[in-house]
This record gives C-alpha cells, structure tokens and sequence, in this order.
C-alpha cells in the first residue's frame, strides 16, 4: 500500500511541477493562461500527466494548455524535429520548400502559420495555400511543386475540440516509421518548449521563406482529377446530393461534380466552413448519423446518390437510393464496387496491367481482394495507414508492375496515384461515373452490389471502437491486447483458429510452424479462423480508442449478418471480462 501511495504522490508532483511551469511562464499567451488558471484537478493530470505523443501518423489532441494539448508550443516541438530531419536529410535542397494546408478547425490557420514561423528558423521555404484545402490536394501539390515535405493541419473527423499535425515527404505521402521514427528521436529532444525561435511572417516573406499558394495549384490538380473517368462524355441520368460535412471539400467537391456536368445538390447548411460542425454529432461519413440532412434533402429531391466526405476531404462514404430506401455502404463494399468496375473498364479499353497491382490493408475486406485475383491482378496488403499504400506506389515506379487501385475499409480510396493518400475527390468521381453507368439500365450500385455478392460470397464486416480515453484508458486498451496476444483465443465462437500474426513479434503461428512478417512493427493481432472469417485488435492511432475489426462469409447476405453478429457478441463478451 506505501508503494502505491509513494508512486500516486510522485506522479502527482510531476504533472504539478508541469502545471506550475507553464503557468509561470511570461511568454505563455493570455488565452493558455487563463484556461491554465480554472483547470480542476482532473483537468491539471490530463494536460499535463504526459507529452501530447508525436507518433509515426503524426500529432492529434484536444487544443488547450498544457504538454498533452495542442498548442502553439507543442506544434512549434513538432516542427523543430521535422525542420532538423529534413535540413539533415535535403542539406541546401530545403530551398525547395516544404507545402502546408489545413482544414476548417478551431486554430487550423494559426497552427499553420506556426508552422511556418518555426521552419523558416531552418531556411525552410513554406508555401502556404491562401485557405483551407483538402488532404489530398496537399499530397498533389508536393509532387507539382517538387517540394521536399508538406504539412497539414488536421484533425480528420474528430470532435470540434481537436485538432493535428501530419507531415509528408517529398512523395506526398506521410512518412512511413522508417522516417518518421527519426523525426520522432528529434522531437523528442526538444526539453523546453519556450525557447523555440520562430520568425515573423513579414520577415520569412522578405527572406523568399513564405509564399501562399491557391488558384493555380487548384487548376492543376482539377485536371488530373479529370484523367480518373472512363466515360466522361457519357449523358449523365443521376441526380447527386453532396455535403462535405462542413469541411474542405466545399468548393472543390462541388467543383469537380460540376465540371463533369453531373446533377448535383449540395446540402447548403453544411457548406459553411463551421469548426463546430454544429449540424451533425460527428463529421464521419462512416456514420450513417452524418448523413441526417443528406438524407432529407435526397428524398426531397428523388436523389439517386449521396455523397458525403470527411472534414479534410481524404474520405468518402455513399448512400444509394434502391427500391426506394437509401442504402449505406461501407468502405469495404464501396471498394468492391470500384475495383470491380476500374477492372472491366480497362479490360474494355485494352489498358488493363500486365502486372496490375491492388493494394489494401490488413484489416480491410477479402472481398475486393477476391474480384482483383479473379482478374489476374496482384493484390498486396500493407499494415492500417494509407502512407503504406502510398509507400507501395512509390516503391514500383521503376519496375513492370503498375498501380491500379488503393483502398482501406476506413471509406479511402485512390484510382491514379498521382495522389499518395486516400484521395476523396477522386472517389467522388469514379462513384459518381459508376452510378451513372448502372443507371443508364435502370440499376444502382446497391444492385451490382448484390451481383458481385453473387459471384464472390458473401463478405460482411464489422468496427468495434471502445473510447478509452485519458491515462486509465490508455492502460485498459494495453491489458486487453495483452490478453489476447497471451491468450490466442483457439476455439473461438464454433470456429478454430488456424492462423495467428503478432505485428508487433511481427511473426505468424500456424499450427507449430512461425513465419516471417515482412511489415513494419505495430501493435497489432489478428486472428484467423478455419472459415475464413476472422478479427483483428489495433489500438487507433490518432484516437484514444480500441478498434476491433471483423470480417466473416455467409452463404447468404441474411447468413452473414447472422455470422457477424455472433461473432461480435462473442469478441465482445471476451473483451468485457478483462
């Protein structure tokens, strides 16, 4: 009991010692100070119990005061480890600049001159686009201007209280651990956060350090955009809603729809730029909750198709009018749907890969998977991260092997890599051409659906997120990976287990013999049954959760279902009694 108290006291006096520091400090703002000064106790341990963690997907917290907020202190930490790896790696190359984009949070814009402000401190020339921009758009904009890295301020669809930090190289993809963990060994090394030197954004200006970028940048990426279509002259029958959930994708989502000639209603309350997100609980097109008003303004205006991109425009999800109901597909189903129409499209057009290459995840669905191999095509899964994908693309440039589509389940998706990120614009598109296509025979994708179910099986999945946050849920989604790495859960659910891959051991186990992963160390386990159907455990890494991801076969789609439920319960009921 003494240990335990001396060690509950010791950690009491470290996050104190924290707290008064910042407190004390001249040059905090006013605003921190005053946030700092009418913390509770609770408040005090969560700010400052540890350092807001700089990972190999980058940097995403509540803002506020304190070292586990973000902040202009910990973002200006952030940018003196990623100005020192690219000064080591680029030496007198970093005159070709880093690009910086962010989206409609509270403080995006002034994190993202933060940036800025640290990077010229390097000699680090910082092109920053004149508004908020979509994800994807930064990853095109690096490779067009030949920078060495890009920036963008971001949260993704998190609630309104977040925001982030993700870097990319010179490829326009986030850095893979490889680079990334040399980046986080020099974050790491910054003790004192008040003693960061940045320059003013007037005297980076004068220097040539900092230019702001829009127009034409958005020109460029507009017309390779136009190269994801197979039929664009095709007359368009459908009728589109679409709502970018009060994000980035406003005006360049509704841009693209348009300039291909496409029926589009926009769901005007969610055009506005509102870092609350005031309309919809969460901006996640993942939920079918998001699409409350895109629904109404659907069955208003007889809408074939609803489309909804996440808040820095990298995702997408769908609903599909069918027999008269709106029918929500997941990223795997969508996936499916576009693999198999990208495939047929270049087979028609002779310009289908000899070594075409499909990339996915480990924790996405077998079922377009299935539908590339039947076609001759390669299909290679990389660990959770479309910087992975992104890695992929870059690693056959030179080689005989070509891309031809990326997905996760997580509703992202690229069609042409000129893009190394999930790219939601692109999406946009190809859905939008293939709705178009099935209707032109009175069909919807929901029917092509069914049909590739028909011919494939039926695959059906499911996402378990267990919120865990703060120091206690941090622990508990450490003790219930711990449990099942140690237990390896055998005859689980009338089903026995056949395969067992540890990313973190990065070993497999099947039966008494161990294979090799060659993939990158993550704490990941996943478990594979006799039938085919099986489950993965991954903490998020951008969010205080546990995932648990899901996937069986069924005779039937009411079959699946079935599976799928048990098997959850099942997983569930486990996790329940750690």
């Amino acid at each position: 009991m003494d240990v335990v108290f001396l060690m509950i006291k010791e950690e009491w006096f470290m996050y104190e010692e924290k707290y008064n520091e910042w407190l004390q400090k001249d040059s905090l703002s006013d605003e921190l100070k005053a946030e700092l000064s009418v913390m509770s106790e609770t408040e005090k341990k969560d700010a400052f119990y540890k350092n807001l963690e700089f990972g190999t997907g980058g940097m995403r917290g509540i803002i506020g005061a304190g070292t586990n907020r973000m902040n202009e202190y910990t973002l200006r930490k952030a940018n003196v480890g990623f100005g020192e790896y690219l000064q080591k790696k680029y030496g007198m190359q970093v005159s070709r600049g880093v690009v910086i984009a962010h989206d409609n949070r509270h403080k995006s814009r002034e994190f993202a001159k933060e940036c800025a402000k640290v990077l010229g401190t390097f000699d680090i020339k910082c092109y920053l686009f004149d508004d908020l921009r979509a994800t994807p758009e930064l990853s095109f904009a690096v490779r067009h201007l030949q920078a060495i890295g890009g920036i963008v301020v971001t949260a993704s669809h998190n609630p309104p209280n977040y925001n982030g930090y993700k870097i990319y190289d010179e490829d326009g993809c986030q850095l893979t651990p490889k680079y990334a963990d040399q980046v986080i060994k020099l974050v790491n090394r910054v003790d004192d956060v008040f003693s960061i030197e940045t320059l003013d954004i007037n005297v980076l200006k004068k220097r040539g350090l900092y230019e702001e970028i829009g127009e034409t940048i958005d020109q460029a990426y507009l017309e390779a955009l136009d190269t994801v279509l197979f039929e664009e002259k095709r007359d368009k029958k459908i009728k589109i809603v679409f709502t970018p959930l009060h994000g980035a994708s406003a005006e360049i989502g509704l841009e693209v729809l348009k300039r291909h000639q496409f029926d589009v209603i926009v769901v005007e309350e969610q055009m506005l730029h509102d870092p609350d997100f005031s309309t919809v609980k969460s901006p996640n097109p993942e939920n079918k909750e998001a699409f409350a008003l895109a629904l109404k303004y659907g069955e208003k205006h007889n809408a074939d198709l609803l489309i909804a991109t996440d808040p820095d425009g990298d995702r997408l999800g769908i609903a599909v009018k069918h027999e008269g109901n709106y029918q929500f597909l997941t990223g795997n189903q969508t996936g499916a749907v576009m693999i198999d129409y990208v495939i047929r499209k270049h087979k028609e057009k002779g310009t289908l890969p000899k070594q075409g290459m499909v990339y996915n995840t480990i924790v996405t669905s077998d079922f377009g998977a299935k539908i590339a191999r039947t076609h001759g095509l390669d299909v290679v899964s990389t660990l959770t991260g479309f910087k992975f994908i992104g890695e992929q693309a870059k690693l056959i440039e030179k080689t005989n092997q070509e891309f031809v589509f990326g997905y996760e389940e997580s509703y992202g998706y690229v069609v042409k890599d000129f893009v190394r990120d999930k790219d939601a614009f692109q999406a946009v598109l190809l859905i939008s051409e293939i709705a178009n296509e099935l209707a032109q025979n009175d069909h919807t994708v929901y029917d092509q659906l069914l049909s590739l179910y028909d011919e494939y099986g039926y695959y059906l999945e499911d996402l378990v997120n267990i919120g865990l946050e703060g120091a206690s849920g941090e622990a508990k989604i450490k003790e219930i990976i711990d449990f099942f790495r140690a237990e390896k859960p055998n005859d689980f659910s009338e089903k026995k287990l056949v395969r067992f891959e540890d990313y973190l051991a990065q070993k497999a186990y099947v039966d008494d013999q161990v294979e090799e992963i060659v993939l990158p160390k993550s704490n990941v386990l996943k478990f594979i049954f006799d039938d085919d159907s099986w489950f993965v455990c991954r903490p998020s890494g951008t969010e205080p959760k546990l995932k648990i991801y899901i996937g069986v076969i069924g005779d039937s789609l009411k079959d699946a279902k079935a599976k799928n439920e048990q098997f959850k319960n099942e997983i569930m009921k486990l996790v329940e009694q750690i």
